[in-house]
């Protein structure tokens, strides 16, 4: 199974933060997540954060998507910057963050712990949020790799949201699909990943927009 790791930075997280500012009254979803989320190596609007814009645009549903993914970020990183983002007053949180802790060899109690209190500041905004989860090659150990894959679900239950299990399902099992790297996909995988996220996701957007946020 594949995972995120690479350098960079947001794709479109402060133009489109802006906006957000300037349409504050709209509604809005936060995608805080790395490499997966911001197009690494992929034309600017190719990636599955993009074409969640495009299918909401598609199936007439107002709602912004603003990205805050940067490549290489971690939880602690993405716990750093929640703060600011949550003064856009995002209507849902997509946290896809914890592959690049496990790739550094960080301590799994840490990742836990960090996904934990960004759903805590979430939740206490009382949007709703998103838990996006990850596998690592077992190269960096059984034990180690299913207890990160577990840690997705633990979390998730605990802090009651719901999870997309695996990000690349459909995806990682597919060498094709992959940039030369092998780590970061294609922007023909971006679709499957949207449809994974999607699952979770398009329950969470009719409970949103039945509600008050």
């Amino acid at each position: 199974m594949l995972a995120v790791f690479g350098a960079g930075g947001a794709l479109y997280g402060v133009d489109a933060l802006a906006a957000a500012n300037d349409h504050s009254a709209s509604k809005s979803v936060l995608v805080l997540g790395d490499s997966l989320s911001a197009e690494y190596g992929l034309a600017r609007g190719a990636g599955w954060v993009a074409l969640l814009q495009k299918r909401l645009l598609a199936q007439k549903i107002s709602l912004d998507v603003v990205n805050a993914s940067i490549s290489g970020e971690t939880t602690s990183g993405g716990y750093a910057r929640l703060p600011a983002l949550l003064k856009q007053n995002p209507n849902i949180v997509i946290i896809e963050l914890g592959a690049n802790d496990a790739l550094r060899g960080l301590q799994l109690k840490s990742t836990e712990s960090n996904l934990r209190a960004m759903i805590t500041a979430v939740q206490k905004t009382n949007a709703k949020v998103l838990l996006v989860g990850m596998r690592i090659p077992p190269n960096y150990g059984r034990d180690y790799s299913d207890k990160f894959f577990g840690l997705y679900s633990e979390v998730a239950k605990q802090s009651k949201v719901p999870v997309v299990p695996f990000l690349l399902e459909g995806v990682a099992d597919k060498p094709q699909w992959f940039q030369a790297d092998r780590i970061h996909p294609v922007a023909e995988a971006h679709p499957i990943m949207l449809n994974n996220v999607w699952q979770e996701l398009q329950p969470l957007i009719k409970t949103m927009l039945s509600g008050s946020k």
